[in-house]
């Protein structure tokens, strides 16, 4: 990965709804799958998960980071053979996956219920509403770091309301998954969700991991451009950096 300059927001795409944030000399990872667990525990069924792309960094590499968040349980967002590598000092995540963490990633989960805030090595992390398969288990998390505010939706569809809900936060980076199957939004409900919310930039993430469980990123850029939303489509390991406000 790129070397990132001081003084700005910086951002990363992992992989699927993985994400490393620099702010300063603190670094946060969300939803981080950075192993092949699935693609061997799924080989010889007949929904095998083979890799789209490569795994872009080692987690063993990721010691410096401070805070991981899971927003719930499924394995590519809540990875045991990246969580046992990495061993986060602070893993944030929703009060119905308290034990399933604590479990995967041997600490002892920072757990929020919907509307709930806490604060961790300079990120302000809040637990807002998501609706993917299991109530109380899953949940998008607004993080606030310095002057910015990014939201990370986890798994999530585009419940009625979903974008007005999040204007209050003045979001800097919505972050929004387009594969449109297996209870997520697609990529023009992602693009008007952002939209909604009034976001500053709108950034695709859950594609271009699984071969049976992806999307192309048109659809999200034309409905995009449409609408007047600004986007950023990464590659897996690309960084986004976001100057100083002002």
């Amino acid at each position: 990965m790129q070397a990132a300059e001081a003084g700005a927001l910086h951002l990363w795409w992992l992989g699927q709804s993985g994400f490393l944030v620099k702010w300063e000399h603190r670094h946060l990872l969300l939803d981080p799958y950075l192993s092949d667990s699935l693609t061997r525990k799924y080989a010889d069924s007949d929904r095998p998960q083979e890799r789209m792309t490569r795994r872009v960094v080692d987690p063993a590499r990721l010691a410096f980071v401070d805070v991981v968040s899971a927003s719930h349980g499924h394995t590519d967002h809540l990875a045991p053979d990246t969580l046992r590598v990495r061993r986060p000092g602070v893993l944030i995540c929703p009060g119905g996956i308290t034990e399933l963490a604590r479990e995967r990633a041997a600490v002892e989960p920072s757990s929020l219920e919907e509307g709930a805030t806490v604060e961790a090595a300079g990120f302000e992390v809040t637990a807002v509403r998501a609706e993917h398969d299991t109530p109380g288990a899953e949940s998008g998390f607004v993080v606030r770091c310095g002057p910015w505010t990014i939201y990370h939706s986890g798994d999530t569809l585009a419940f009625d309301g979903i974008g007005e809900s999040l204007r209050s936060f003045r979001l800097d980076v919505a972050i929004l998954p387009i594969n449109g199957r297996l209870g997520n939004m697609n990529g023009v409900e992602a693009a008007n969700v952002a939209r909604e919310a009034r976001a500053g930039l709108a950034v695709p993430c859950h594609f271009e991991m699984f071969e049976f469980n992806t999307a192309s990123p048109d659809g999200f850029v034309r409905e995009c451009e449409r609408l007047g939303q600004r986007y950023r489509v990464l590659q897996a390991g690309e960084r986004l950096t976001l100057g100083r406000p002002g």
